[in-house]
């Protein structure tokens, strides 16, 4: 723990999700006064440690969130940091990527002007996905001098967000942009670990695909490396491992760590994954439930090129992963496995249970 850190404040937006969970973990480990941004509705299921503290923020207004960041602190302090982790990657309404993506960030970079609460700094998550397609006949690393050509809604309103921001010159913002963040209580790359844990392995299109990943822990950390660095204010940079993965590499680590030898590949041709992604979009909408498989999803899966460089973030915060896929999927497929146990036995038990009552 860092005790020189110990006074200072961090307000962690969106700290209910997978990302967020960690993200206020990070912040106590390392001495943080810790506030937890969420919704009234939030789930709390990773937000347990009693140093948390909660702020309570209604996102459809701004003066609701002005007068709450107004008085959730003694007149005259304010949070040293803000990490504004808020969004959605996966919508049964696509208007719903614009409303909480973008819409929500200006009302509450408003709501912090009204509050007259400008921290510091200010780390906003964007993705990777805002960047869009990378070269996919060369395979050039992707850099933060790409020119964004965003060809999903996801990534759309991420780059509507960081745009904003950029026109703010008021908040000294830093942009992350991260790769395929993955590590336990995940869900997308959980349904492919899971897949493997059966013998399957589905990949999307026959030519070369190059994978980047970057495991949770090791992003939670760069957020704190960058808010401490005095070079990271108004810049944008790329989290990533650091070295790229073709999809049998991935399917032989994952493989490994589950203990199974024998793995079947199965690759599915882009328009086979095209009508599958529509018709589970379409049956989402219906369910009023947004699914992970969808058309937006389909278009990052046909995307063949996500290698990219972390030069910058090594040269303005020393970011150096501690983890490597390997490492960290390990951990995954641990959690994932106390999961599973964890899961059966609360069935036998409520089976044991029903059958003493009978």
């Amino acid at each position: 723990m860092d005790t020189s850190q110990a006074a200072k404040k961090v307000l962690v937006v969106g700290a209910g999700g997978f990302i967020g969970g960690f993200i206020v973990a990070e912040g106590l480990r390392r001495g943080f006064e810790v506030w937890a941004g969420v919704r009234a509705s939030t789930s709390r299921k990773f937000l347990t440690d009693p140093r948390i503290k909660f702020l309570i923020l209604d996102y459809d207004s701004t003066d609701a969130m002005a007068s709450a960041l107004a008085s959730a602190l003694p007149e005259g302090s304010r949070w040293d940091y803000m990490v504004y982790n808020l969004g959605a990657t996966k919508c049964t309404n696509f208007a719903d990527f614009n409303r909480i993506n973008f819409s929500y960030l200006r009302s509450f970079v408003e709501a912090v002007r009204k509050a007259d609460m400008m921290p510091s700094k200010v780390l906003y998550m964007s993705s990777l996905s805002a960047v869009g397609p990378g070269d996919e006949k060369n395979y050039t690393p992707i850099d933060t001098k790409a020119v964004p050509r965003p060809n999903t809604r996801y990534g759309l309103s991420k780059i509507k967000a960081e745009t904003f921001l950029q026109t703010c010159p008021d908040v000294p913002w830093t942009i992350f942009r991260p790769t395929g963040v993955y590590g336990p209580h995940e869900q997308d790359y959980l349904m492919m670990i899971k897949s493997i844990d059966r013998h399957w392995d589905f990949g999307v299109g026959f030519r070369k695909q190059m994978l980047t990943f970057i495991y949770v822990e090791d992003l939670a950390a760069a957020i704190f490396e960058a808010l401490d660095s005095k070079h990271t204010v108004h810049r944008i940079y790329i989290i990533s491992e650091g070295r790229a993965y073709t999809q049998s590499e991935f399917r032989r680590i994952v493989a490994r760590a589950l203990g199974r030898r024998f793995v079947i590949p199965v690759r599915l041709p882009l328009w086979a994954t095209y009508i599958a992604s529509l018709v589970a979009e379409k049956y989402g909408i219906a369910k009023m439930q947004p699914s992970t498989l969808n058309t937006d999803k389909y278009k990052i899966m046909r995307q063949r090129n996500w290698d990219c460089t972390i030069a910058d973030s090594v040269a303005d915060f020393g970011f150096h992963p501690i983890f490597s896929l390997e490492k960290g999927i390990e951990v995954t497929v641990d959690a994932y496995r106390k999961a599973e146990a964890a899961r059966k036995a609360a069935i036998a038990a409520n089976k044991k249970k029903k059958g003493e009552n009978r």
